[in-house]
């Protein structure tokens, strides 16, 4: 028994924060199989597998060890007009790391959590959101979607119905 006890005490803990930071590589390699957006231009493409839900990747801004994009579905919520559900990522090329920054329209952290949270409740809520990210990136992937059915579509086409 005491073996057992002994054994289980070597064993490290992951933090919420070490658990963040895996989460964020985890959705790094499900979004680069996905859409391989690290070799994307600035631009909008849309993936359609036929299913009615077409997803809607837009590649805000390329730097040169991140890429920021907007992942949604062609949908428009029906009071903003801006797609929805919606998370913006940060792709870091360097660290091999996706974050998604923010998933709600017009919000941002601290219009959900307040502009002085604790610490814990970021990470918290952090966890939640890659939670969510990592989930919705590997539904799009079951439902068929990725690199072969991603086309370009110009800046100014209307994508939301």
């Amino acid at each position: 028994m005491s073996r057992t006890l002994a054994r289980a005490a070597r064993i490290p803990k992951l933090s919420r924060f070490g658990w963040l930071m895996g989460l964020y590589a985890e959705n790094h390699l499900r979004l680069v199989r996905l859409f391989e957006p690290q070799d994307l231009s600035v631009g909008r493409y849309v993936s359609s597998v036929g299913d009615g839900l077409d997803v809607v990747l837009e590649i805000v801004e390329r730097h040169a060890y991140t890429v920021e994009m907007r992942l949604s579905y062609a949908i428009a919520d029906p009071v903003t007009g801006q797609p929805d559900p919606s998370a913006h990522l940060r792709l870091y090329r360097d660290a091999r790391q996706v974050e998604a920054t923010h998933c709600y329209v017009g919000r941002r952290w601290q219009d959900v959590i307040g502009m002085y949270p604790p610490p814990a409740e970021v990470v918290g809520h952090r966890l939640r959101m890659n939670t969510f990210l990592g989930k919705w990136v590997q539904y799009l992937a079951e439902q068929g979607h990725g690199v072969a059915t991603l086309q370009r579509v110009s800046d100014d086409a209307s994508i939301a119905a």
